[in-house]
């Protein structure tokens, strides 16, 4: 197989599993949304749960995303160190999100930061957006797909604390975050936080966050018991789907940390809506590849 014959057949499989991401959402994320709805005891928020589900219902049947806002599609990437075709993977991923965007369809929402032009097809400057991973001694390629929608990027945060803050402004940096813009994106909703020691390690630990399988803990007990005590509370302002009067505001937090400077406490949050259109693909070095985010669906 030659480079190009790669970049071919990645831009094709990725133009169809884009498609399907738009289109469905991941089993894990719709088994949870099912788990809130049902928890719900307003019979206001069983009409909006309904709602969700029947657009999701007719998202399947008309061949159309469920969301109208296509969000600018994101890849996070862990690329063995012995992947044999890693210099077709960015133009393969461009290739598919282009021809996508005529195929999904995709909404148009890449524009130019100084022209301030839509360039009609969701590429352009650094867009797609590609976060790399080299993993050592592997051979494949695992690309995680996500729809960046604005609702989801309006409430974004980042901010540094002294020590001397504690860790209790951590907390209420979240509650702040969620309770704010995060009202007008569609819970209930994924919450990533991020901590660490500058904004731009919190920043994409919280993105990471939001990536993770639904049900999956922090490693570290007091990880884990921040994640649940934080979902606790947010769940406890009376704030349900579509920032109306409910039982849960989130059906999951999630924390992702690393090493902090002794000086600094770096916090982020990044929300997805309940339309949380992420996909799990990993390629193999023969170009065969398979998916674990949607049970039953032959690409």
């Amino acid at each position: 197989m030659t480079k190009t014959e790669a970049r071919d057949r990645m831009a094709d499989v990725m133009e169809r599993f884009l498609t399907l991401a738009s289109r469905r959402l991941p089993d894990d994320v719709y088994a949870w949304l099912k788990r809130c709805r049902d928890a719900e005891t307003s019979p206001l928020q069983k009409v909006v749960y309904e709602s969700y589900f029947e657009n999701l219902e007719m998202a399947q049947k008309l061949d159309r995303p469920c969301c109208q806002d296509t969000g600018l599609p994101h890849f996070y990437i862990r690329c063995g160190a012995d992947f044999p075709w890693i210099g077709a993977v960015e133009p393969a991923l461009r290739q598919a999100v282009a021809r996508a965007t005529v195929s999904a369809p995709l909404r148009p929402n890449a524009v130019d930061f100084f022209t301030e032009r839509n360039t009609g097809d969701n590429t352009g400057e650094r867009m797609p957006w590609l976060h790399w991973d080299i993993v050592p001694d592997s051979s494949d390629l695992e690309i995680c797909t996500y729809f960046a929608g604005a609702g989801c990027s309006l409430p974004g945060r980042a901010q540094v604390f002294k020590p001397a803050d504690g860790y209790g402004a951590v907390v209420r940096f979240v509650f702040d975050a969620v309770s704010g813009l995060a009202l007008n994106a569609c819970p209930p909703l994924i919450v990533g936080v991020g901590l660490g020691h500058n904004i731009e390690n919190a920043g994409v630990l919280s993105k990471m966050a939001c990536l993770r399988p639904l049900g999956t803990r922090h490693p570290h007990p007091k990880g884990e018991k921040l994640e649940r005590d934080l979902l606790a509370g947010l769940n406890a302002l009376g704030v349900g789907a579509q920032g109306l009067p409910g039982d849960r505001i989130a059906m999951a937090v999630h924390v992702e940390s690393s090493a902090r400077h002794t000086a600094t406490i770096a916090a982020a949050v990044n929300v997805s809506c309940y339309t949380h259109r992420r996909g799990f693909i990993t390629f193999h070095e023969d170009m065969s590849f398979d998916q674990s985010s949607y049970q039953g669906v032959t690409l």
